[in-house]
Order: structure tokens, then C-alpha cells, then sequence
């Protein structure tokens, strides 16, 4: 008899959230056309391209975010 257990090296809580570019303009109600502009200037968040998508981790975005905001 074979017993199969399954190991799992992450638990929920450091499972990566990604956001897709028209979810952060959403949050932020900005243009799609102003986050691309960002991004050719190289002054928004980091993007990932995760096959043809492009992704921002949640975490990046929110210190991209914290950065930016007024003391």
C-alpha cells in the first residue's frame, strides 16, 4: 500500500496576489493610458510579464504606493 501526502512549501498567507494593470487604475481612477505612460518613464511599479499579461505583485504596489504618498 502507497500512502501520498502532499507537502506544500508556502502557506495561504505567502501566496503572491498579483494585480493586472486596469485593476490598479481602477483603484487608483487613473487612465490605463497614464499607468503605460508610467511605465515607459519608469516610474510606476514594478511589472512582471507573466506570459503575454502583465502582472503587479500586490506588495510591490503597495510600497510603490506608500513611497509616493504626501507626510
Amino acid at each position: 500500500m502507497t500512502i501520498y501526502t502532499q507537502h506544500s512549501s508556502r502557506t495561504d498567507s505567502e501566496a503572491t496576489e498579483w494585480l493586472s494593470p486596469t485593476e490598479i487604475c481602477h483603484d487608483l481612477q487613473i487612465p490605463l493610458q497614464t499607468f503605460y505612460q508610467w511605465r515607459a518613464k519608469g516610474i510606476g511599479p514594478h511589472a512582471y510579464r507573466i506570459g503575454r499579461h502583465l502582472r503587479v505583485s500586490k506588495a510591490d504596489f503597495e510600497a510603490w504606493l506608500s513611497l509616493r504618498s504626501d507626510p
